[in-house]
């Protein structure tokens, strides 16, 4: 049962869904930075400091934020950045919801993506990471990729930026996924840091897509 309850929750492992993590081959000094949970209005200043680095990165949105907030998702697309997939309503239940309703969860976060913006967005990540069987069947329906993380910053659930840093600077390594969050404050400043530590060990941030070798629309 633990077993079970550990691979579930960790999108990485691709135990019931293979998911796209990371780039073990590049030999480049490339890395991609990701946000989930957006786009809100703290989404602009990120927005800032990544064209303060010449930074292009990947969001994987909730459609009600898209919904709500149809601007801010446009701007991420025309300031060159990808978006993805991040269902319509981030659930907090996504382990127990059948196949339909994961299905719809992610054709819904679609319809608004193309409705908002012309896009047809082909990368979904999960909500917390966590998949299922369920997922697998669902993704199959939908024609979606799994794209999960390499280093996971904990933004959103630590409080010190110190902490934070240490842990991302310390998993730093050529084609590696890491996960942060546009919805929270701290990530700003948080971001501006990393950004300074990967250009000065010569880094180029690069969008998952290219990263990964894959195809980010249909």
């Amino acid at each position: 049962m633990l077993f079970l309850l550990t691979v579930s929750t960790n999108v990485r492992f691709n135990f019931f869904v293979k998911s796209f993590s990371e780039n073990q081959n590049i030999k480049e000094k490339q890395i991609a930075i990701t946000f989930d949970d957006g786009p809100v209005e703290n989404s602009l200043k990120i927005l800032k400091v990544l064209d303060r680095y010449n930074a292009k990165a990947g969001f994987f949105c909730i459609g009600q934020n898209i919904k709500a907030n149809p601007q801010i998702f446009k701007s991420i697309i025309e300031k060159g950045h990808l978006v993805g997939n991040h269902t319509y309503t981030h659930t907090r239940k996504m382990g127990a919801l059948s196949v339909s309703k994961i299905v719809w969860e992610i054709e819904e976060c679609n319809r608004i993506a193309e409705k908002t913006a012309g896009i047809k967005m082909k990368l979904f990540r999960p909500p917390f990471g966590i998949v299922s069987p369920k997922t697998k069947k669902a993704l199959q329906k939908t024609g979606m990729r799994s794209i999960g993380w390499s280093i996971r910053s904990f933004d959103a659930v630590l409080s010190s930026e110190e902490l934070i840093l240490k842990r991302v600077k310390k998993r730093v390594k050529p084609g590696a996924v890491i996960l942060l969050h546009d919805n929270n404050a701290n990530t700003v400043n948080i971001l501006e840091q990393l950004l300074l530590f990967l250009k000065n060990n010569q880094y180029e941030v690069v969008r998952p897509d290219k990263l990964l070798e894959i195809n980010a629309y249909s």
